[in-house]
This record gives C-alpha cells, structure tokens and sequence, in this order.
C-alpha cells in the first residue's frame, strides 16, 4: 500500500463543512483516487476546524481489506464490493452504506508510436488477455500487422479495474494471462505504455484524458463498430462494455463522526463539478439524489 496523500489544515470559509475535526482514513481504487484527492482538498479548504483527510491508493481490493479490518472509514471502489469481501465485512460487524459518485471507462491504449492499431474487437482482446493466451506479436493479432512483440500492461490482481476488464472481455472476473506488466498505480501504467513502442495496455479513461499527448487511444467494437471513449460515450453506454459506475463505501460507525457525516455530505454536494474537472464522467442529477437518499437513510438508521 502506498499513502499517497495526506492532507491537512484549517479554514474560514464555507458554512456546510465549518465546526468539524478528527481524522478520516481513506483507501481503495486508484481509479476513484483523483476524484476523493479532489474533494479532500477542497474540503479542508471550506472546513473551519482541524481536520487531517489520508487519502491512500492500494487497489479496490487491498481497500476493502483494510476496510473489513477496520482500519479505514471510506473505501473507494472501481466495482461493487464481492461476496467474499461482504462476508468479510458482516463478520468483523461493519455495516457501510454504498454511494456512487462518477462513471469511467476503461481505455485501450497503445504507444504513441504505433501507427497501425486503431480499433480492437472484444474478441480480440479476449484472445489477447485470455488465460493461457499464446499471443506473443501483434501479427498473431491480425495478420497484416508486424510481427512485432506485443508487450502488455495493465492494473495488478487487487485492482476493481483488473475485476471489470476481466469480466468484460474474457468473461470471468480474475481470468487473465499473468504474464504483463501489472501495477495497481495508473501512473506506472502511463509511463510504461509511453516508453514501449510495442505496448498494449489498459487502464482508466482519466488517466489517459490527462496524458494524451503521450498515449494513442484504441477504439474498441463490441459488434456495433468502433467507438472510442469519450465522456459523451461512457455515460450513454455506447461505449460498450467498459463503461462502468465508480463508488465510494461508508463504513457506517465512522457516520457517528461529524467529520466523516461532514465529508459525506460534502462529497456529493461538490461530485458533478469536481468529477469532470478530473477527467470523470459525473451521473445524472438524480443520481446524486439517490445517493444523498441513501445517505440520509444509513444517518437515520
């Protein structure tokens, strides 16, 4: 697990967040990272008291760990929460309420450099990713392309990206070839695709909003032709299948906290601005209704 922020201070502006402090732990998908990074800062900036916000990124999965363990009071989740991790929640008695906050899609990218990939099928990338795949050069792909090798990156095992492409494209969530470049950092993914000129890599659309200039984006044809993904794309669905919704899990004792009431609530009220600034696709307004709703259901509960 690596802490990647750690965020402190006062203000005296702003009256929905004033009068709050203590702590509050945060982990989970470094896909949902940029969007509670975001809200983070701008909540210490509207907070009147002293409120310190850890913000860490060890993958969905290690998130829920940590979560069902106790140790942290929000977990951010590129996919729902499993059965296996549900178990583990119900018997450490940690109650948490679920609250979507974004949509994303999963982008296809290859290196800048690469002048023939435009458009992948979902077959192909089944054949590509599958487990025991023997695809080794882009030629092994399509025939009139080089035989080149064709080196991979993608999120690490812990990650909800990993659980969603897998389960979209080779139809078992966890099913994939091992033999990639795996990192549960998109960053590291970023700068690895940019330095390879023969790879092929998959990660969240955000990321490559944010490093265009160092990526080629790859359509991908799920038998309708080839769409890329655009905030447009991602939130109609036509960008199918990796389109998907983001959520942040609210460990229901740490709602006791005014602080963590206060984050909550200012979470939702600051998503539809602070989702798009990042590069994320925001629901609709009655999305966030809801998951107001269903906050103010966990408070009265």
């Amino acid at each position: 697990m690596v802490i990647a922020a750690i965020l402190a201070g006062c203000g005296n502006t702003g009256d929905s967040a004033g009068g709050v402090a203590g702590p509050i732990g945060v982990d989970g998908s470094s896909t949902v990272f940029p969007i509670t990074e975001a809200v983070a800062e701008e909540f210490i900036a509207e907070t009147r008291g002293e409120v310190r916000v850890t913000v860490a990124l060890s993958g969905t999965g290690g998130g829920f760990r940590r979560f069902c363990g106790g140790e942290t009071d929000i977990s951010n989740a590129s996919r729902p929460i499993s059965q296996t991790e549900i178990d583990a929640c119900a018997s450490a008695g940690i109650g948490y309420v679920e609250l979507p906050v974004a949509y994303d899609g999963l982008a296809v990218l290859a290196n800048l450099g690469n002048d023939f990939v435009e458009c992948l099928t979902v077959d192909e990338l089944r054949q590509i990713w599958a487990p025991g795949s023997t695809v080794q050069s882009w030629s092994q792909v399509r025939p009139e392309w080089p035989d080149q090798p064709l080196r991979l990156y993608g999120p690490g095992t812990n990650s909800g990206t990993f659980d969603y492409f897998t389960e979209e494209i080779t139809g078992e969530a966890g099913a994939s070839r091992s033999d990639y470049t795996a990192s549960e950092d998109d960053n590291v993914l970023v700068q690895g695709v940019s330095g390879d000129g023969n790879a092929l890599g998959y990660f969240g659309f955000a990321y490559y909003a944010e490093n265009r200039d160092r990526l080629k984006l790859v359509a991908v044809d799920s038998g309708s032709g080839c769409v890329e993904p655009t905030p447009e794309t991602i939130e109609s669905g036509q960008y199918a299948p990796l389109s998907r919704p983001l959520m942040i899990y609210v460990k229901e004792s740490a709602l006791e906290s005014p602080a963590v009431q206060s984050f909550v609530q200012f979470y939702l009220d600051v998503a539809p601005q602070l989702v798009a600034e990042v590069g994320y696709v925001p629901l609709e307004a009655n999305g966030y209704d809801e998951a107001r709703a269903r906050l103010a259901q966990a408070l009265d509960g």
